[in-house]
C-alpha cells in the first residue's frame, strides 16, 4: 500500500518500531478516555496486536498517522478501517491520536478527511461509520467537521468508570462526501 498524504499528515503502514509509542499511548488514561480500552496493556499485548493487525486483509490493516516535523515526520497516532463489507460497500473506522501535544490543532479532522478520501476513492465504499462515546465532545466535533452525521444513540451501550454510558452512531455516505467536496472546490 502506498503512503497517503495530505497537507500536514501522512498515513503509512504500521511498523514494529511504532509499537513502543502505541504501548505508551494505550496506557495513558487521557488518551484512552474515548477508546474502548479499559485495562492496562502490556508490551506483549501491543506486540500481539501488531501481529494480528499485520495478518489482517490489506484493506483492514491499520495506518500509522504521522505529522510533518521539520524535514521529517513524527508519529502521532493510528487509524484503521474494519468490518469492511464488500457487498454493502461499507466499513467502520477508528482513530487514536495519542500524541497529546498536537491535540486541538485540527489534525484529527485532517486525518478523518484523508481516511474518507481513501475509503471512497480507493476502497470504493458507499458508507463509512463510527461509534463515539457521548461524553467525548472533542471527537464528536471532529467527526462533524469531517461530514459525519449522527444516526442515533445506543443507550447505555458501554460500561466505563462505574456506570453505563450512551454511544452515538455516526456515518457519512459517498454522496454526502462528494457534495461537500464540490462545495469546497
Amino acid at each position: 500500500m502506498s503512503i497517503i498524504y495530505s497537507e500536514r499528515i501522512r498515513l503509512r503502514a504500521v511498523e514494529r518500531e511504532d509499537v513502543k509509542k502505541f504501548f505508551e499511548w494505550v496506557n495513558d488514561p487521557e488518551v484512552t478516555f474515548g477508546l474502548s480500552l479499559y485495562l492496562p496493556m502490556s508490551m506483549t499485548d501491543e506486540e500481539k496486536w501488531f501481529e494480528r493487525a499485520s495478518a489482517r486483509e490489506p484493506n483492514e490493516k491499520p495506518f500509522a498517522i504521522d505529522v510533518r516535523a521539520g524535514d521529517g515526520w513524527r508519529l502521532i497516532g493510528n487509524c484503521t478501517f474494519f468490518d469492511l463489507d464488500t457487498v454493502a460497500h461499507s466499513a467502520e473506522i477508528g482513530i487514536m491520536i495519542g500524541d497529546k501535544s498536537i491535540w486541538n490543532q485540527g489534525l484529527g479532522t485532517e486525518t478523518m478527511l484523508l481516511l474518507l478520501r481513501h475509503g471512497f476513492e480507493t476502497l470504493n465504499l458507499n458508507r463509512i461509520a463510527l461509534k463515539v462515546y457521548v461524553d467525548n465532545p472533542r471527537a464528536i466535533r471532529t467527526y462533524e467537521k469531517a461530514g459525519f452525521i449522527r444516526e442515533g444513540t445506543m443507550r447505555e451501550a458501554v460500561f466505563k468508570r462505574g456506570g453505563f454510558d450512551d454511544v452515538h452512531m455516526m456515518s457519512i455516505l459517498r454522496g454526502e462526501w462528494e457534495a461537500r467536496k464540490k462545495e469546497k472546490a
